[in-house]
C-alpha cells in the first residue's frame, strides 16, 4: 500500500524500543510507554505495540499496524495493568508488513516473555534453520522472533543466563529489550550498532526511582526521566527490585556505533556520543561550507532534516537564511492514494516551494543525505519552477555508496546515484548548478568522534562484521522465511 512517505527516498530506521520496571509506584507503565513510543514514533511508522503484566502477573499485549495514535486509544491503555512494560515501533526493511510481524514479540515455550528489537541478524538464516530442526514453531516473518525463540527455548534456569549465552550467539546489530514476569532486560550487541540509552524517573512521595530504557533520550524526556547513560556495546542491563544491575557479556570487541544516527536517524533533541544531536548537525553545516563555499544568496532547507546543518551552514558563511519550503506536516501517513492526475504533482503533497522567498535568488539547498536521487531531482525541479537563479546542493553526509546490513533500510548499490557515478556526474544528474557532499573527516570532526568506534559502511565499504557481505547477501535471498527488520 502506498503512502506520501514514499516521495522521501532516504534512507529509513526500522525500530524504537522502550522498557520500564515500576512496581510499588503510582506510574501508569502502559500510558508511559505511549509516550516514550511517541517521542520515538520517527524511529518506525508501520505498526506499533505495547506488552504489560503485573509483577509475576499475567503478560498481556496490544498491536497493530499504524502510528501509535491510531493503534492505541484510552480504553486500550486502562486495559494494560501492571508494573512493567515494553514497548515497540516498527518500519520493515524488507519482507511484509503485516500484523505478525509487529512487536512486541510473545513466546510462550519453555518460559514466557515478551521482546523487542531494534536491529538486523546478519546471521539469522542459520539460526532459524537450526530452530526449525529443532522443531521450534514461528509465527512471524521477523528476525526478532528468532532472538525471542532463542530466549524462550533456552535450558538455563535464570534468564540472564539464557540472555548471556544468546548475545554471543547472535551476529549483527540487536538492541533489544526482554520483558519476563519478574523483571526487564535489556542488551546490546558487543559493537554497539543501534542505540539504547538508560533514564530514570525520580522517585516522589515515597517511591522508589523508577527506571526505564529506550532507544533515544527524547523517549525520557516526554515521560519526566533523566537520560543516565548508553547501555554499552556488549552490556545487559537487568530493571529489577534491586533497581539497575549490569553484566558485561562481551565488552572486548570493536564498538562501531553507526554514524548516520549523527546525521539523520535519531530525533535533534536527543543525546548520543554525549552531545546533543541538534548541535552536532549544525557544527556538520558549518564544516560543510568551510569544505565547499560558493557564491550565493540565501541558504534553505529541504524541512526538516536538512534544518539544524543548514542553520550552521548559514552562521559559517555570513549568509541569510529563510524558509524555501512549507511542508505538510500532516501526510506523514495516509491510505489514501492520490490518482493518476495527482501523481505528476507528487513531492508537492509534502513541499511546496515559495517563489516569493527563491525566485531570483542563488540557492544553496542543505539536506542530510542523498540515496537514489529522485526526491532531490524533483525538489532541484520545484525550485527552478519558483523562479531560483541557481540551485546548489549542500548534503550533510557523504555520498552513500554501499547497502547496510545492520538495520537501515537503503538501496541496493545499483538504485544509489552515487555508486559509480563522480559528484560532478550526480549533480548533472538531478539538475544542480553545483553539489558538495560533507567529508568522512568532516562528519566525524563535527560528532567529535573517531572512526574506530563508529560503522560509516554506508560510505566506506568498510563492514565491522567480517563476512557481513556474504551473510547479508545471503540472508536477502532467503526472503521471505526471515523478514529483514
Amino acid at each position: 500500500m502506498a503512502t506520501f512517505e514514499d516521495h522521501r527516498d532516504g534512507p529509513r530506521d526500522e525500530c524504537g524500543v522502550f522498557g520500564i520496571y515500576a512496581p510499588g509506584s503510582h506510574h501508569d507503565v502502559a500510558r508511559l510507554s505511549y509516550f516514550a513510543l511517541y517521542a520515538l514514533q520517527h524511529r518506525g511508522q508501520e505498526s506499533a505495540g505495547i506488552a504489560a503484566a503485573p509483577l509475576r502477573g499475567g503478560l498481556m499485549v496490544l498491536r497493530e499496524q499504524g502510528l501509535v495514535s491510531q493503534v492505541f486509544n484510552e480504553h486500550m491503555l486502562r486495559s494494560l495493568v501492571g508494573d512493567l512494560a515494553i514497548g515497540h515501533v516498527r518500519y520493515s526493511t524488507t519482507g511484509s508488513s503485516e500484523w505478525e510481524n509487529a512487536q512486541p514479540i510473545v513466546r510462550d515455550d519453555n518460559r514466557t516473555l515478551a521482546l523487542a528489537h531494534n536491529g538486523n541478524l546478519v546471521n539469522a538464516v542459520e539460526l532459524h534453520a537450526e530452530l526449525r530442526g529443532q522443531d521450534v514453531p514461528f509465527r512471524s516473518t521477523s528476525d526478532s522472533e528468532i532472538i525471542a525463540a532463542l530466549l524462550a527455548t533456552h535450558p538455563a534456569d535464570d534468564i540472564e543466563d539464557a540472555v548471556a549465552d544468546t548475545m554471543l550467539r547472535l551476529q549483527g546489530a540487536f538492541s533489544t529489550v526482554i520483558m519476563t514476569d519478574d523483571r526487564v532486560i535489556a542488551f546490546r550487541d558487543p559493537q554497539g550498532l543501534r542505540p539504547l540509552s538508560i533514564g530514570k524517573i525520580p522517585g516522589d512521595d515515597g517511591d522508589r526511582d523508577v527506571y526505564c530504557v529506550a532507544s533515544e533520550s527524547c523517549a525520557f524526556d516526554l515521560i519526566g526521566a533523566s537520560f543516565e547513560r548508553d547501555v554499552k556495546p556488549g552490556e545487559m542491563v537487568i530493571l529489577d527490585g534491586s533497581g539497575v544491575r549490569s553484566r558485561m557479556v562481551a565488552g572486548d570487541q570493536r564498538h562501531a556505533f553507526c554514524v548516520f544516527e549523527y546525521i539523520y536517524f535519531a530525533r535533534p533533541d536527543s543525546i548520543m556520543g554525549g552531545q546533543r544531536l541538534q548541535v552536532a548537525r549544525a557544527r556538520m553545516g558549518a564544516i560543510l561550507w568551510r569544505e565547499a563555499p560558493v557564491d550565493a544568496d540565501l541558504v534553505i532547507p529541504v524541512p526538516d532534516s536538512g534544518n539544524a546543518a543548514a542553520r550552521g551552514l548559514a552562521r559559517e558563511a555570513g549568509l541569510p537564511q529563510d524558509d524555501g519550503f512549507i511542508k505538510n506536516r500532516y501526510v506523514a501517513r495516509t491510505f489514501i492514494q492520490p490518482g493518476q492526475q495527482l501523481r505528476k504533482h507528487g513531492l508537492r503533497l509534502k513541499f511546496n516551494p515559495l517563489p516569493e522567498v527563491v525566485g531570483g535568488k542563488r540557492l544553496v539547498v542543505v539536506d542530510d543525505s542523498i540515496v537514489r536521487g529522485n526526491t532531490t531531482r524533483q525538489i532541484v525541479q520545484m525550485l527552478r519552477d519558483a523562479g531560483a537563479a541557481e540551485v546548489h546542493l549542500r548534503i550533510s553526509a557523504p555520498p552513500i555508496k554501499h547497502p547496510c546490513y545492520y538495520g537501515i533500510d537503503m538501496s541496493t548499490r545499483e538504485e544509489m546515484i552515487a555508486h559509480g557515478r563522480t559528484t560532478e556526474e550526480v549533480a548533472a544528474e538531478v539538475g544542480a548548478d553545483s553539489l558538495a557532499y560533507i567529508s568522512l573527516a568532516g562528519v566525524y570532526e563535527a560528532i567529535r568522534g573517531e572512526r574506530g568506534t563508529h560503522c560509516d559502511a554506508c560510505f566506506s565499504g568498510e563492514y565491522p562484521l567480517a563476512g557481513t557481505e556474504d551473510s547479508g547477501g545471503k540472508f536477502a535471498l532467503e526472503l521471505p522465511l526471515v523478514a529483514r527488520r
